[in-house]
């Protein structure tokens, strides 16, 4: 025998969960042999399941009752298993039942008009539809926030997740690779979607971490050099502690709190940290007390520079220095004496007016003599 044709269904062990079943056998010669119930089961089929046939196939199956019958080329060890010395089709020390195909096939009919057949299915059906409800309530009392490839470690968010698994004892590879595309965005769920493709939803969740690790995990200094470089800028004192606290721990999770809290007030202004005792800075929540208390000081300096900004830049009046009334330190606009200089101003050009007037009439007297 140079092949084989092996039957796989989707099936489902308690209503919840699904596995691929080997169902029957066919032959070159068109002759059916029926696996046994208690032997349907993949992973008793340890050389059909190592194959790339059905690697396809894994892939294939997606809903269960599915079923697809793929001829896979033989190998010793899949002969030695399914094939005695004499030719009868056998698996685990039983010889295997012959049906004829007609008999397979008004079978599979029969089952699939069955009414109890129909009830269970819209069963299943209902059950999973419940199932998905209640993933995204799990999902909505997760403490977590979404991935996005950018906002925080990989490594981390996946430790957080799987402990938040555990928590509401989502402990099914299935459940954790369905639950795990409501808490990625933007680029995050097209890397879903093409493992989707790839592993399928029946897939193990080793699979799944190791390439969402490998795909997102920072590998550049990038995310180090601004974590250490975050410097307070304006605004409140507390809230740039404690990002400034959460960007050094999604670098460095190890990191002790001493060393934490050295960063976080180097980034602090002096007249901040000149009032700080450092001995008395034993963990972080000792400086966020500390740095909570001294918030009025940020505010009171924001006060002082407005004022600053909206004083008026005093100079001496040029309107007094030219009348010789002393230096007086006023704007010109307000100066007492301007009306009186603008007056004199006023006679002066009166006067040259007047003078270039007579010259003109002289001139032309002195045309007509």
């Amino acid at each position: 025998m140079e092949k084989l044709k092996f039957t796989f269904e989707v099936k489902s062990i308690d209503g919840k969960s699904n596995f691929i079943a080997i169902t029957a056998i066919t032959t070159k010669e068109d002759k059916v042999f029926l696996i046994p119930e208690e032997c349907q089961a993949m992973s008793l089929h340890k050389h059909i399941q190592s194959s790339k046939t059905f690697f396809t196939v894994k892939n294939t199956l997606k809903k269960r009752y599915q079923t697809r019958s793929v001829w896979i080329k033989t190998t010793q060890d899949i002969l030695q298993t399914y094939v005695d010395e004499d030719g009868n089709m056998i698996f685990q020390d039983q010889f295997l039942e012959e049906i004829t195909q007609e008999q397979m096939a008004t079978g599979n009919k029969k089952c699939s008009e069955d009414p109890i057949v129909k009830i269970l299915e819209k069963l299943v059906e209902s059950q999973q539809n419940k199932e998905k409800q209640c993933m995204k309530k799990f999902a909505e009392k997760f403490v977590i926030e979404k991935f996005d490839g950018k906002s925080s470690s990989a490594h981390q968010w996946m430790e957080v997740f799987e402990k938040e698994c555990e928590r509401f004892n989502l402990v099914k590879e299935e459940e954790k690779i369905e639950i795990l595309r409501l808490f990625l965005e933007k680029s995050c769920t097209d890397w879903y979607s093409s493992m989707m493709i790839k592993l399928s939803l029946h897939s193990e969740w080793s699979e799944w971490k190791s390439s969402f690790l490998q795909t997102y995990a920072n590998k550049g200094w990038t995310a180090s050099k601004y974590a250490l470089s975050y410097r307070y800028q304006s605004g409140s004192l507390l809230e740039y502690a404690i990002k400034k606290e959460k960007l050094l721990l999604e670098i460095r999770k190890t990191i002790d709190e001493g060393t934490l809290i050295d960063i976080i007030a180097a980034g602090l202004p002096d007249f901040i940290t000149d009032r700080i005792n450092k001995e008395e800075m034993v963990h972080t929540n000792n400086l966020f007390s500390e740095l909570g208390r001294l918030e009025h000081l940020v505010s009171r300096k924001k006060m002082m520079k407005k004022k600053e900004d909206i004083k008026p830049d005093m100079k001496n009046c040029g309107i007094c220095e030219k009348l010789k009334k002393g230096v007086r330190y006023h704007s010109e606009d307000s100066c007492w004496f301007k009306k009186s200089l603008d007056n004199e101003k006023d006679k002066k050009q009166i006067r040259l007016v007047n003078n270039s007037e007579l010259e003109c009439k002289l001139q032309c007297e002195d045309k007509k003599n």
